[in-house]
C-alpha cells in the first residue's frame, strides 16, 4: 500500500511546520495545505523532501468551502488515499480586543478559518476514510485536531479565538462518536505556549507569565513538541483512546494551590 498519506492544513510555518516535519521523519508523505504557494510552504516541502518523504503543496483557505474538493482531489491525485487528517490551519484575531469592543469582522474571520472550515472539511475528508476503510484501502486511518488551552481558558482579550477553539473541541468529540464505528480514531491536542509567529506580539507577557510560575515546565514550548504528539498519535500508541484531548502544555491546566 505504500507509504501513509498525512494531509496537514497551515502547514507552511509554526505548529503545522513541526507537525509535517515530524510526520516526514516518521515516514509520512505529507499533503501540506497552505494560504500561498511561494515562500514558506516551498520551503517546508523542499525540507520534507530531503527527509526522504515526498510533499504535495497545495493551496487553499479552510474558510473558502467551495475550495475543500479540490484540496482532496489534488492530494488524492498524487497519493491515492489519506490515511490522517491534522486540522491544523488558524488565526488569531487581527487585532486583540476586549469583549466588550469585539467586532463582528474579527469574529466571522477567526470562526470561518478556525472552526467552520475545519469542521466542514473535516467532514468531507471523514466521509473519504470511511469509504477506504471499507474497501481496506486504508488501515486504521486517523482524525486529530489542534486546538488550544484557550479551548477552555478565557481570554476576554480575544474572545472570539477562545470560542472558536471550544467550538472545534466539541467538534471533536462529536467526530470521534459518530467514526469510531468504522474504526476512525479521533482526537484533539490542545497546544500550550508556544513559540511561533502567532505569539511572537506577545512574547514579553509571556515570558513574565512562565517566569511567574504560571507553569509546571518553566519554558516555552516549541511546534517540534506538538509534532512529537502528533507522530505519537498517528503511530497507534493510544490506539484504544478514540476522543482523547491531550494537553502539550507544559503542565498548564494542572490545578494547583
Amino acid at each position: 500500500m505504500g507509504k501513509a498519506v498525512a494531509l496537514v492544513t497551515g502547514a507552511s510555518r509554526g505548529i503545522g511546520r513541526g507537525i509535517a516535519l515530524e510526520l516526514a521523519v516518521r515516514g509520512y508523505d505529507i499533503a501540506a495545505v497552505a494560504t500561498r504557494l511561494e515562500g514558506p510552504l516551498r520551503d517546508m516541502a523542499g525540507r520534507v523532501e530531503a527527509l526522504g518523504a515526498r510533499c504535495l503543496p497545495i493551496v487553499g483557505d479552510l474558510a473558502d468551502l467551495t475550495c475543500h474538493a479540490r484540496l482532496l482531489d489534488e492530494t488524492l491525485a498524487v497519493f491515492g488515499r489519506i490515511d490522517l487528517l491534522v486540522n491544523n490551519a488558524g488565526v488569531a484575531p487581527s487585532t486583540r480586543l476586549d469583549i466588550l469592543e469585539t467586532t463582528e469582522e474579527s469574529y466571522d474571520r477567526v470562526m470561518g478559518i478556525n472552526l467552520r472550515g475545519p469542521f466542514f472539511f473535516t467532514q468531507r475528508v471523514a466521509r473519504l476514510m470511511a469509504r477506504q476503510t471499507r474497501a481496506g484501502d486504508s488501515c486504521g486511518p486517523s482524525i486529530i485536531f489542534i486546538t488550544s488551552i484557550s479551548a477552555d481558558t478565557a481570554s476576554p482579550n480575544r474572545a472570539e479565538y477562545c470560542v472558536s477553539k471550544a467550538g472545534l473541541s466539541m467538534a471533536a468529540q462529536n467526530f470521534a462518536v459518530r467514526l469510531a464505528e468504522y474504526g476512525i480514531n479521533v482526537y484533539e491536542i490542545r497546544p500550550g505556549i508556544i513559540a511561533t509567529d502567532m505569539t511572537a506580539g506577545v512574547q514579553e507577557k509571556y515570558d513574565r507569565l512562565i517566569a511567574e510560575g504560571l507553569l509546571l515546565q518553566p519554558r516555552w514550548g516549541t511546534p517540534e513538541d506538538i509534532g512529537k504528539a502528533v507522530a505519537a498519535l498517528a503511530e497507534g500508541a493510544f490506539g484504544y483512546a478514540t476522543g482523547a484531548v491531550i494537553e502539550v502544555g507544559g503542565g498548564f491546566g494542572v490545578k494547583r494551590l
